[in-house]
Formats: C-alpha cells, structure tokens, sequence
C-alpha cells in the first residue's frame, strides 16, 4: 500500500475468449512503425471508475456501499468493437478498442459507482465516463502513427454477458500487478 491509500478501481474482465479474439486482430498492427507499447491481453479490463489513492479505513464501506450498486444493474451483453485513441492524430496518447451491445447500463453501473464514491467523499473525476478498453500507450516524444487504430474499424468482436464486477488494487512498480479485492455478480438475462 502506498503512504496515501491503496490504488483501487472496478472493472469489468472481458471473458478469454474475447480477449483472444481481439489479440488476434491486433496481431498485424503489434510491428508497425509508430504502433503504441501494447498492453498485454490477460491486462485488458474495462475501467468503469478508477479511484487512485484510497484511504485504508474508506475500503471497506466502498466495497459495502458497491454491493447494492452492482445488484441494481441491468443484465449486459457486450463485445468489443472497432477502435480508436485518445489525443490527437498527430500526438495520440492511448490506443483503445470500443464496445457495442448494452452500453448504456455500463454506463448507468459506472454512475452509481460513481455515486457510491463521491458519498464516501473520495475524489471522483468530472469527465464523462467513456467505454473502452485500453490497448496500449504511445510514448511521449517518439514516431507514433496515429491513424493506426484506425485499422480496427471494421473489428467486432464476440458477444459476451457482463457475470462480474470487480475491485482491483493495483500495485504500482517496474512490473505492475493487479489484486482483486472484491467481486460483485451481475444479474444475468
């Protein structure tokens, strides 16, 4: 744990087979001149709210208030779809992979996670929650194609049902490691 809280945040775990899938179709991309430092498949999650710095005495009623939070979502099923970067096309910072399916209650469950947070009095971002599965970071100050995610427009991958939420703590170092600290099922169709 860090001198100011544990670095926590809830995800949503693509299932192996879909992870596969887009691995494979990122497979032409991974040697391209000015493609990103690609994160390795079994990393790949979808962030619906990262906390950062969390006090140790908040974790516990953060993982009681979530629980009704995540019992309330609607059943999903989604899949990863197209792609795309944040930043610009000449200076792009990440490289993601989209969803389609039921995106919306994704979001909805991100907002009340949201919510839960904020009762606590933690510090949550003001910015939309956008949905997205980040696929690799560009350097600062190196070439970096920015068109390449691009390629991934016409990518749609396997339907699969949102089975678990989950809060990760994850340990910052040379090799980062995630722990899961709590699950929560999601109510299936």
């Amino acid at each position: 744990m860090s001198p100011s809280g544990r670095r926590l945040f809830f995800a949503v775990d693509p299932p192996e087979q879909a992870r596969a899938d887009l691995a494979a179709a990122l497979e032409p991309l991974r040697e391209v001149p000015g493609a990103p430092r690609w994160s390795a498949p079994h990393r790949w999650h979808l962030t619906l709210l990262f906390l950062g710095a969390v006090p140790e005495e908040r974790v516990p009623p953060l993982v009681d208030a979530a629980g009704p939070a995540i019992a309330d979502a609607t059943p999903m099923t989604l899949r990863l779809a197209g792609g795309g970067r944040f930043g610009s096309l000449r200076r792009p910072q990440v490289a993601w992979a989209g969803l389609d399916g039921d995106v919306a209650p994704l979001t909805e469950l991100a907002a009340r996670l949201a919510a839960c947070a904020r009762a606590l009095r933690l510090p949550v971002e003001d910015r939309p929650f956008r949905a997205h599965l980040t696929l690799g970071r560009w350097r600062p100050r190196q070439p970096a194609d920015g068109a390449l995610t691009d390629r991934l427009a016409g990518y749609r991958g396997p339907a699969w049902p949102v089975t678990e939420v989950r809060l990760w703590e994850s340990h910052l170092g040379p090799r980062p490691t995630y722990e899961t600290l709590a699950s929560w099922a999601v109510r299936a169709e």
